[in-house]
């Protein structure tokens, strides 16, 4: 009697993925990271020519604390400072200041005495930032992202859970030891919630005081809300590094999580279903 074998045929398992981001957000998101370098490096050159924070001129002729660090760079670290030229420029040499003074300004923006082509600049940029912006805040709404961003009566204490995971994260990995991380029941921790809820708030502050500087006269009222003009430009410059502060735990956090992380923000969709997670 012959026999039949009947063969289970193997069925490859499936992996379920789940949409995270809009296009408009992931767009926006991208287009951030050049729009954020042309403000910041446009933004030091017209710092050059009128500083936020300055003392009384020095020996050197110099009062920006900016310079100041350019000045200690070409004195202590000549490495970096690679034969910084000793002439000075007709500029410097019109105010009295020693070229070294110039150091920093040239190595983080367009360099010194570029006032009227940085702020021409400054404001394409400071333009794309707005309609960037705009942009995000509609891809937040269409593709409903925004209720992943909203505060929660839980996010205080689950604040300084994450806080505490990230302190210990690194000692525990340098003793081998385990170090869960706290159960996540959304898309974000309520620390990144914060943090993301927050970034177009200081985009707000960031458009609103540029505005105030650049129309004193017309927006006055703008201008007295941040507390006056000096006091307009000390809350643009300090937005700034809010910005940069908040951009460099980002990506080493996006880059510590893994692949899919970043895919997600690419693509738009990641293969994660399990909500122990930590999406960045």
């Amino acid at each position: 009697m012959a026999t039949t074998t009947t063969a289970s045929a193997s069925v490859a398992p499936t992996i379920p993925v789940i949409r995270k981001h809009h296009f408009l957000v992931r767009l926006t998101h991208w287009l951030n990271i050049p729009i954020l370098l042309g403000l910041g490096i446009t933004g030091i050159s017209i710092y050059w020519a009128a500083p936020v924070y300055h003392h009384p001129s020095n020996a050197l002729g110099n009062d920006d604390y900016l310079a100041d660090i350019g000045v200690w760079v070409t004195r202590h670290l000549p490495f970096l400072a690679h034969g910084y030229a000793i002439q000075p420029t007709d500029a410097q040499a019109a105010r009295g200041i020693e070229p070294a003074a110039s150091w920093f300004h040239n190595h983080t923006s367009l360099g010194t005495g570029s006032l009227a082509y940085a702020l021409n600049l400054h404001w394409f940029f400071a333009y794309a930032f707005m309609l960037n912006g705009l942009l995000y805040v509609v891809g937040l709404i269409v593709g409903g992202g925004y209720k992943a961003l909203l505060p929660r009566r839980s996010d205080v204490g689950e604040t300084f859970q994450m806080i505490r995971y990230y302190l210990g994260l690194l000692p525990a990995k340098l003793r081998k030891k385990p170090w869960p991380h706290p159960v996540v029941n959304s898309k974000y921790n309520a620390l990144q919630r914060s943090a993301y809820f927050s970034m177009p708030i200081f985009g707000l502050l960031a458009v609103a005081s540029g505005w105030a500087i650049h129309k004193p006269d017309q927006l006055g009222w703008l201008q007295g809300l941040f507390g006056g003009y000096d006091w307009a430009r000390w809350w643009h410059f300090w937005i700034m590094w809010v910005f940069a502060a908040f951009v460099i735990p980002h990506v080493v956090l996006v880059a510590a999580d893994g692949w899919d992380t970043f895919r997600s923000m690419v693509v738009g969709w990641s293969t994660r279903v399990n909500t122990d997670r930590k999406p960045h």
